[in-house]
């Protein structure tokens, strides 16, 4: 069994894990990031085949990196991983591959023991940056338990494109960004039902240029008005960590121009022939059924008490002060909607990574 020591242990090297290393880097400090994947960037190429980030390239780059292309172009999932590689080689960041991290200790006195499956790595502080959610574990609904083994089901993770599904109508559950994208693509190769309230639409065509002359706007609110020091950013917090933000660029009238059809109903149940049940009391008559209901927080693996009765790390701007040394970079409403984005990931790990160095705990003494 290997052992190691550091002062900070980042955990995740997607943009939140990278933007850290780097600012810690900037600043002189010492860490490591650690990822499970064979590859940085992989977790972006799990994604759907279609999808985009809806922010354009120009807001897109890391500190220290803008991200190429023309500025006002969408890029695709496959270019933000292919980003994200280049950004750690360019920048010589600390990134060790192929290491997942099982479970994070406090150390009496002082400190974290991380235990991997050949070793432990101890340190003075651990920055989580496993993603908005904490990682990727489907938020399913247990009657999705009880539906009609017949008809094909995928969580949005699972999903790549259309191929994987059988012919027939397909019910796509939950209406915020992923929802409106799988369903605006399934509609061209068959019946397609999108069910769940309404999250808001941000009402800027983004293929405009009224989106380029408000594109400034939209992002001075993502990044200064709907913070957690505001009544307007708390509420937007609790709605999009509850049930996910706004959609943008797929608008509900490119959804009726390819013939979704569109349900605020809720799916509440499964009726005895196994099939999902709408709340209005509707069956629905599907082939296939794609859960787009987004993650549930999993910290089960950080042994110490920070979890809130929300299901959230009790946090503020990713510091834990209850557990000193633990930090979190990358959460949905980390500090303001921008947060779980490209745009705003850059300032909350330079905050991060100052507060580390302010900290200034000493690095533990080799064993």
């Amino acid at each position: 069994m290997s052992h190691q020591h550091i002062d900070t242990l980042i955990i995740g090297a997607g943009q939140a894990g990278l933007a850290t290393a780097h600012e810690l880097g900037r600043l002189g400090a010492e860490c490591l990031v650690v990822d499970g994947n064979a590859r940085i960037g992989d977790n972006w190429r799990s994604h759907y085949d279609s999808l985009r980030l809806y922010s354009p390239a120009r807001m897109d780059g890391l500190p220290g990196m803008d991200f190429p292309g023309d500025p006002w172009h969408f890029p695709g999932k496959d270019e933000v991983a292919d980003y994200l590689e280049r950004y750690a080689v360019d920048l010589a960041l600390p990134v060790r591959l192929r290491t997942r991290v099982e479970r994070v200790v406090p150390r009496d006195g002082g400190g974290f023991t991380a235990y991997l499956g050949d070793g432990t790595i101890a340190c003075e502080n651990v920055v989580i940056a496993t993603g908005t959610f904490g990682g990727r574990t489907p938020n399913t609904p247990e009657l999705a338990e009880r539906l009609d083994p017949r008809i094909r089901q995928l969580h949005s993770t699972s999903y790549k494109n259309p191929s994987q599904l059988q012919p027939g109508p397909t019910l796509v559950v939950g209406a915020s960004h992923s929802g409106y994208d799988i369903a605006h693509e399934l509609a061209e190769h068959g019946p397609t039902i999108l069910a769940g309230p309404d999250r808001g639409n941000i009402p800027l065509e983004w293929d405009s240029p009224r989106f380029k002359m408000g594109s400034r706007v939209i992002r001075f609110m993502w990044m200064h008005v709907l913070t957690r020091r505001t009544p307007m950013g708390r509420k937007e917090m609790g709605n999009t960590r509850n049930h996910g933000g706004p959609t943008t660029r797929v608008k509900p009238h490119h959804l009726a121009e390819r013939g979704v059809e569109r349900t605020e109903h809720k799916v509440t149940g499964v009726s005895d022939d196994g099939r999902p049940v709408l709340a209005d009391g509707r069956v629905v008559d599907v082939a296939n059924v794609i859960w787009a209901t987004g993650f549930r927080p999993d910290y089960s693996w950080i042994d110490a008490p920070i979890i809130g009765d929300d299901g959230w790390p009790e946090e503020y701007r990713g510091v834990v002060d209850t557990v000193p040394g633990l930090y979190f970079c990358g959460l949905t409403f980390q500090f303001a909607f921008a947060s779980m984005v490209l745009p705003g990931v850059g300032r909350d790990a330079a905050y991060i990574a100052r507060r580390i160095v302010a900290t200034g705990r000493r690095p533990l003494a080799a064993a």
